[in-house]
């Protein structure tokens, strides 16, 4: 019992020691992210039949938790392609993430720099590279961990902080029944917090 309490208290205080000293809040905003990929798995919608890889676009919710005094815990939520690829292609592609950013102070109280690195996972549920939506594969599930690293410039507004940068990731795919494989890739990225 006497563990269990003590394990209790541990966890009720780790926000508050992330968060000492703070004088940031907890911010929601928009992320979006554009680019191209490497992907010897998936069907891409934007690629002809039997490419492996294309473009890639996401629009993810932005929930940014202060931790510590110059980092941020940022978490990323897709809404674009679960959306749009389950209405309009019948798949799933999911791909949630945590990462943790740390502000470099420039000098000036307008603009930070800031570099991330951040941990996630992939699911998807579709055909495989060699299909096209005219011509799809048998459908499968596969899943991953996903890996991040990205840079940016924060511009602080009054109303809210812009943040354009760049980021690169990999991940590789699990399925069972097929192959496994790799994606990695690359893009310019947007974050507005409000």
């Amino acid at each position: 019992m006497k563990n269990k309490l003590i394990t209790t208290l541990i966890f009720l205080c780790l926000p508050l020691a992330f968060a000492a000293g703070e004088e940031r809040k907890t911010t929601i905003g928009l992320h979006i992210l554009g680019g191209g990929r490497y992907d010897d798995v998936r069907m891409c919608v934007g690629s002809p039949q039997g490419v492996k890889g294309g473009p890639i676009m996401e629009v993810y919710l932005d929930i940014r938790i202060p931790a510590g005094e110059r980092g941020t815990l940022a978490v990323n939520i897709p809404v674009m392609r679960p959306i749009l690829f389950g209405v309009a292609f019948q798949m799933m592609q999911f791909e949630p993430q945590v990462t943790y950013e740390y502000l470099f102070p420039t000098g000036s109280e307008k603009i930070d720099i800031v570099l991330g690195g951040g941990l996630g996972a992939v699911f998807h549920y579709g055909p495989d590279y060699n299909s096209a939506p005219e011509d799809r594969g048998e459908s499968f599930f596969s899943a991953g961990p996903l890996f991040t690293a990205s840079a940016g410039i924060v511009f602080h507004g009054r109303s809210g902080n812009w943040t354009p940068g760049v980021k690169a990731f990999y991940a590789p795919l699990f399925s069972s029944g097929y192959d496994n494989g790799h994606v990695l890739g690359g893009g310019v990225e947007l974050h507005y917090g409000y």
